[in-house]
């Protein structure tokens, strides 16, 4: 019995994947559970469409991490922070005030998680910051920490 999986399984397959299966196991423990819907041609079209919908949001995605990725490139961040003597820092930068600068400075909406510090920022200068924008598109961009009223 063909069936279409509605979740992934593991040892079968992922979602949205087309397997063929024994018609009791799919009869009385993938379908009942929800696990599985039986492959008839209207349930076929309408993976076809979601695929087709994936796959048109997937490409937009990338062509928009692309397209920060162009504005970010060569840029330099400026972030003011409280810092006492000989540079050391009140606190650390993180990378939730990374996003906040990005959003503030070049208008750009970046997600916190996707901004990856080798370590914390604990003082003053400059700094190499890792953007994972899309899996395939990463950007890395230059931070600079300066002392607040400078």
């Amino acid at each position: 019995m063909r069936v279409i999986l509605k979740v992934d399984v593991p040892k079968l397959g992922e979602k949205g994947t087309v397997i063929e299966v024994a018609e009791g196991y799919a009869r009385n423990y993938l379908i009942p559970r929800g696990l599985a819907v039986e492959a008839t041609s209207g349930r076929m079209k309408e993976l076809k469409q979601q695929k087709q919908q994936l796959d048109n949001k997937k490409k937009h995605e990338l062509e928009e991490a692309r397209r920060i990725a162009k504005r970010l490139e060569g840029a330099v961040l400026k972030v003011a922070t409280r810092a006492g003597e000989k540079g050391k820092l009140f606190g650390s930068v993180t990378n939730k005030e990374l996003a906040q600068s990005i959003k503030d400075t070049f208008q750009i909406e970046v997600e916190r998680r996707k901004i990856e510090l080798k370590e914390p920022i604990k003082a003053l200068g400059n700094y190499e910051v890792n953007i994972k924008l899309h899996p395939e598109v990463q950007i890395g961009l230059q931070v600079q920490v300066v002392p607040e009223g400078s």
